[in-house]
């Protein structure tokens, strides 16, 4: 029907293309609802013809504009209906062209004006106004233009005809439908390359995705996959050879290097939905200056090695809800070792913490990396949580009424600050 209709649709995940299909379809429908009651309500124009032909019911030409008044509302609605399309796949209006049955459907809605005006007389050309304006989504946007500026010109010769007078107000709707089609198919066709764009923008995103899978698993995969190929090659010649010794040791190579391997792809697989301690100290950043309160955090992150970001990250995000929501602290120090990650604030202390499934798993994700959680009062008000490698993380006690850890020692891991 359109360009656009017969361009093959962005390729996209089955859930997100699908929500995007149901979107565009509802706009779309929304958007047919509401032109076709902005071209329908205006037909009320077209009651002065009809009346008059009423009234001469009793002759040929009333006869003729009681059969043809209610045929040129119907054909016009139709025919608005069938180009609408036209309100949105111009994106250059120079470029547009009318298919045949459009431009014969127009072709026959121009007759029926015709036969309006002759049944009717001078309020039948309301008609000839209507078939006017219909151009301007019909043909080329500067043809359309040209048909409305000859009727407007043509209707004042037609005042010397038997019962027609000068009348003016015509020009008004004239006028005022030519710029308000205008102006609404410009917002249309705008509206239209916004939903292009979002369309294409989404394919690039899942693509950009798509790509970066590939490359990491390339990367990580590529040079393993290599060299337990060449080591089981070797394995083999050398079970071959009766070398039963070097043959175990490279197979104990095979396995240490597969479990990398697997290990390499589980992160690169969850890095997709992982989260960044960077990421989450410059939200953490926002988030205070939000609140008013005052943050302290490190500009480096190059000592944190591979396997505790992720711990640490979760540990920034956990402490600074926390702090946002329960502590009422005014400044908050973040700093980062190599082994340690600790988040302070001058808050209420310890009754600002609130123990559930954030702190829960917090320590859960830290006993995976190897870690433990310390948590401690800070004097003389505030609170500290510290997550650390247990060979970093300082002495702690427990005390029977309390099933969190405390400092001992008063341990902070060092670090810059901004």
């Amino acid at each position: 029907m359109n360009d656009e209709a017969q361009r093959p649709a962005p390729q996209c995940p089955a859930g997100s293309a699908a929500a995007a299909r149901e979107e565009e379809q509802v706009e779309s429908r929304r958007d047919h609802l509401i032109m076709i009651f902005w071209s329908g309500v205006w037909l009320f124009w077209m009651l002065g013809p009809f009346v008059t032909s009423v009234r001469h019911i009793d002759t040929p030409r009333g006869v003729l504009g009681t059969v043809a008044v209610p045929l040129f509302c119907v054909t016009y609605l139709r025919h608005f209906y069938e180009c609408r399309a036209a309100f949105f796949r111009l994106t250059n209006p120079a470029g547009f062209r009318p298919r045949p049955r459009d431009l014969a459907r127009y072709g026959l809605l121009g007759l029926i004006a015709a036969l309006c005006v002759v049944a009717a007389g001078q309020p039948g050309y309301a008609a000839v106004i209507f078939f006017a304006l219909s151009g301007l989504w019909t043909l080329r946007l500067q043809r359309g233009w040209l048909i409305v500026i000859l009727v407007g010109v043509c209707y004042p010769f037609l005042w010397a005809l038997p019962g027609w007078k000068a009348d003016g107000t015509s020009y008004i709707g004239l006028g005022f439908g030519a710029f308000a089609i205008t102006i609404g198919m410009t917002a249309g066709r705008r509206q239209h390359q916004l939903r292009e764009t979002r369309r294409v923008n989404a394919e690039l995103m899942v693509q950009q995705e798509r790509n970066r899978m590939a490359r990491d698993l390339h990367d990580i995969l590529g040079h393993s996959l290599t060299v337990i190929t060449v080591k089981s090659e070797l394995a083999g010649r050398l079970l071959d050879a009766g070398a039963g010794e070097r043959a175990r040791a490279e197979v104990a190579d095979l396995e240490r290097l597969s479990r990398t391997a697997l290990a390499d792809v589980r992160r690169a697989v969850e890095g997709y939905r992982e989260i960044s301690l960077s990421g989450e100290l410059a939200r953490a950043k926002e988030a205070f200056a939000a609140a008013g309160i005052t943050a302290r955090t490190p500009t480096a992150l190059d000592q944190v090695p591979a396997d505790l970001v992720e711990p640490f990250a979760w540990t920034v995000r956990e402490c600074v809800t926390n702090v946002l929501r329960h502590s009422g602290a005014t400044t908050c120090t973040i700093s980062v070792g190599p082994g340690s990650i600790t988040v302070e604030d001058n808050g209420i202390g310890a009754g600002s913490v609130v123990v559930g499934n954030g702190l829960a798993g917090l320590r859960e994700r830290a006993s995976a990396a190897g870690a433990v959680v310390i948590t401690r009062p800070v004097e003389p008000h505030g609170f500290s949580v510290t997550v650390a490698t247990k060979a970093e993380a300082p002495m702690v006690e427990v005390t029977p009424d309390e099933d969190t850890p405390r400092h001992t020692v008063g341990h902070r891991s060092g670090g810059a600050f901004t």
